[in-house]
């Protein structure tokens, strides 16, 4: 702490100090701003103090109006005094304070302590900031959390980040539990990913979970839908996914049972990727064909243009099922020719969405009719007949 600074700090703690004795010795009323029970507090204190120091009497008025007792102190009851009036602050509490001197690295804050509190200018805000005033202007009221507990100079340490860190994880576990849509720019990427910023915590998003076509590094500066993958506080954890928010904002418009047309982006011994108007899909290496076939790269080449149908959209793991096996007419036809699959696509469709509907429904019980008449038994088939052809129609 430069000259200046210390000069400051003790001519506040002066000041400050005579201000509490002066007032309390002088104040006509005081019992009217402290409260009854702290008012004989200060009383019984005072007796306390007044057993064990000298006074003296002032010269009677010239009006000839009552004396008036005046308290003189030596140091230890000075300095008595002044602890019994002040406040215990422990590491962790939050404060109010009020901005008393900035620095420029820093501010001196009174939060009613003998000493005035510092804050350190990374301790202002969750943000980098290169300037006090960026944050905190002279007189400003606000709360501060102690972080540190008194120097040798009696002095405590304060902190706004820390407050602004715990509402932001706070903040950020409620917008997890909406399942909302948050929008961030990339500020950087590496090797695993991209970097961004959500209520002022740095979040990754891992490079799986980026879709887009442009090179990693050229997304800085680009603002993306986001969704949250993992909030952890505790661990200092926050995993966010494009993929997911692009992939939910598309399934409002698909539907399980619907052929789209898209393009192979990529193809994979387990699979084959396709983007499906900006989002992408997998088609399973099981749900390419009825026929086993040994690699996908036997039916497939990257930026084939191909229909498939939609098995099943999972909106919490960001994933869209595809099929094309589904879309047979005839085992075995998406391996000796797509082209006929494609061109029977709808058809197949329709018929897979009527047999998933007959499904949801459940399995049907045949309908048992009540006995006929006794005389009418000779004229009609058998029950068991009756019940065979119904089945059989």
């Amino acid at each position: 702490m430069d000259f200046i600074s210390w000069f400051t700090l003790v001519l506040y703690t002066l000041v400050r100090s005579v201000a509490i004795v002066a007032y309390d010795q002088f104040d006509p009323h005081p019992q009217h701003n402290l409260g009854e029970s702290r008012w004989q507090n200060r009383q019984q204190g005072r007796r306390q103090v007044g057993a064990q120091r000298h006074s003296r009497t002032l010269p009677q008025e010239k009006d000839g109006s009552n004396q008036r007792e005046r308290c003189w102190f030596s140091h230890d009851d000075f300095a008595a005094l002044l602890d019994k009036y002040d406040y215990h602050f422990n590491p962790g509490d939050i404060v109010a304070g009020t901005v008393f001197s900035l620095e420029p690295r820093g501010a001196l804050i009174d939060i009613g302590a003998k000493t005035a509190a510092f804050i350190p200018i990374q301790e202002m805000s969750i943000n980098r900031i290169e300037q006090p005033v960026e944050v905190l202007q002279d007189n400003d009221t606000r709360e501060f959390f102690i972080l540190a507990d008194e120097n040798e100079e009696g002095q405590l340490t304060l902190s706004i980040r820390r407050i602004e860190y715990m509402r932001a994880w706070e903040r950020v576990r409620q917008l997890q539990q909406e399942d909302a849509t948050v929008r961030s720019l990339i500020f950087a990427t590496n090797r695993g990913g991209a970097l961004v910023r959500i209520e002022g915590l740095r979040g990754f998003i891992p490079g799986s979970h980026i879709s887009t076509r442009k090179p990693k590094e050229d997304l800085v500066g680009e603002e993306l839908p986001l969704k949250f993958l993992e909030v952890d506080e505790a661990r200092n954890r926050l995993v966010l996914s494009h993929r997911r928010a692009l992939v939910e904002r598309k399934m409002n418009k698909l539907e399980v049972g619907e052929v789209v047309i898209g393009t192979v982006r990529g193809i994979k011994p387990y699979g084959a990727f396709i983007d499906i108007g900006g989002v992408s899909g997998l088609l399973h290496i099981s749900e390419i064909s009825h026929e086993h076939i040994d690699t996908p790269h036997s039916v497939f080449n990257v930026n084939d243009e191909v229909k498939v149908m939609i098995i099943d959209l999972d909106a919490e793991r960001g994933r869209i099922s595809l099929s094309t096996k589904q879309l047979e007419a005839e085992p075995g036809d998406m391996v000796r020719d797509p082209q006929l699959v494609y061109e029977k696509a709808e058809e197949m469709a329709a018929k897979y969405r009527e047999q998933m509907a007959q499904s949801a429904l459940g399995p049907q019980e045949p309908m048992v009719e009540a006995a006929p008449p006794e005389e009418a038994i000779a004229t009609e088939a058998p029950i068991e007949e009756v019940a065979t052809e119904e089945v059989v129609a």
